[in-house]
């Protein structure tokens, strides 16, 4: 098996951790890191793993849903009344728990299959990496 990672950095979004009983329950912002590790048994004809450079749809997929967004919990009591107050000030994205860990597990699940969709199952998502201001990292891998 050969490995190769792609590092997404300084990724804007916001995140509040509801359960948390200090100042990580309000809603704060972070610089985010985003590590894909991918895996193969055979290398493409350059043998690349997987050619960073046709990458974008993983960036558009991160520009598209967390740059600049706000991270819920699904089961976050005030995400609606906070949303619904002012709903024009908000780009927000549910996972099922929006700390590093969650976000890492989530993001192994999506990036996992668009993965493998876009190389035709040659490649696979290993692990997800996930660092907010470079100071905290969790990882997730099967």
């Amino acid at each position: 098996m050969l490995t190769c990672r792609k590092t997404y950095f300084d990724i804007p979004f916001a995140h509040r951790q509801h359960l948390h009983d200090g100042h990580c329950a309000y809603v704060h912002g972070h610089n985010w890191d985003i590590s894909v590790t991918f895996a193969c048994d055979q290398p493409d004809e350059n043998g690349f793993v997987v050619d960073f450079g046709k990458l974008k749809f993983i960036k558009k997929w991160l520009d598209d849903n967390f740059d600049h967004a706000c991270l819920f919990s699904k089961d976050d009591p005030l995400r609606d009344k906070l949303v619904n107050a002012a709903p024009e000030a908000w780009k927000i994205y549910i996972v099922e728990k929006c700390c590093c860990e969650g976000i890492a597990r989530h993001l192994y699940g999506i990036f996992g299959k668009l993965v493998a969709s876009e190389t035709g199952g040659r490649v696979r998502v290993v692990s997800v990496e996930v660092s907010e201001d470079k100071k905290n990292t969790a990882k997730y891998s099967e």
